[in-house]
């Protein structure tokens, strides 16, 4: 018993969380061969973005290896009605906490690991850190000092980059609350029905609640029926932003150029 002990081997994992970072460095470490024994991860809500999922299958494909889907078992409503109707926001993140890193957690247990961070060399930001001593986070891009367009071309190269940051800055479920409004506007054009899920989660949550002085709502200060109601206001002032920038340049370009998809605020396991 003791000689298995001794010989158990330290597990290398990497989580996928359909973004360009995290992405690219497994990639990245796949291309130099570094570390041939990676397990990769994606934890799974469930409500993830249709393009997330896309682009998981297709880095998949790519690594020739298994992403092993992680999970909590119970679907986002499950989670909603233990925590009472109460919507996940920026200083509440249940969803984060139940649905991602409880399962990562599970994952590990009790193993020694090294968990492969994509954080870059010209950023400021913390990924998701265990506070289990067993678990140990390594940050190759800092110690290679790649930066911002290094990634980008790593995924330019190979898997290309995620479609949602056309119009969104970052992945995560479609109801992400930190989306801005305008990405709510590109959510409720490019998937109406993820929309319209979005908004009945709210609205049965506020009927539940009817009595609160301040109701329970997706984004700060505004129901998503008020905030669609101004749909051509959000649009307008996107479009003249962008028209008094005339910029010729691509999404693409511009995405890597400007910094548009800065995960500073995102879901520690989402900005992986």
């Amino acid at each position: 018993m003791l000689a298995a002990e001794k010989s158990k081997k330290t597990r290398h994992v990497l989580g996928i969380s359909g973004g360009k970072d995290s992405a690219a460095l497994a990639i990245y470490l796949k291309q130099q061969g570094r570390v041939p024994e990676m397990e990769y991860f994606f934890a799974d809500t469930g409500v993830e973005l249709p393009e997330v999922y896309s682009f998981v299958e297709k880095l998949e494909s790519w690594l020739g290896q298994p992403i092993v889907r992680l999970g909590s078992g119970k679907d986002f409503y499950h989670h909603l009605e233990m925590h009472e109707g109460m919507l996940p926001q920026a200083t509440r993140r249940w969803c984060t906490q139940e649905m991602k890193l409880k399962p990562l957690e599970k994952f590990i247990g009790d193993d020694e690991a090294i968990t492969y961070i994509g954080i870059r060399a010209d950023e400021f930001r913390d990924g998701y850190l265990s506070l289990k001593s067993n678990v140990k986070p390594c940050y190759p891009f800092i110690t290679d000092g790649l930066v911002r367009r290094d990634i980008f071309d790593i995924l330019r190269s190979t898997v290309g980059i995620p479609e949602y940051y056309e119009w969104r800055s970052r992945s995560g479920c479609f109801f992400c609350f930190f989306q801005r409004r305008d990405e709510w506007v590109g959510l409720s054009e490019r998937h109406p029905e993820l929309f319209q899920k979005a908004m009945e989660i709210e609205e049965g949550v506020n009927r539940r609640f009817s009595n609160l002085k301040k109701p329970y709502t997706w984004v700060r200060g505004m129901s998503l029926k008020e905030l669609i109601a101004d749909a051509e206001a959000i649009k307008e002032k996107s479009a003249l932003r962008k028209a008094r920038e005339k910029d010729p340049r691509s999404w693409q370009e511009i995405l890597i150029s400007d910094r548009q998809d800065d995960e500073n605020q995102a879901c520690l396991v989402c900005s992986l």
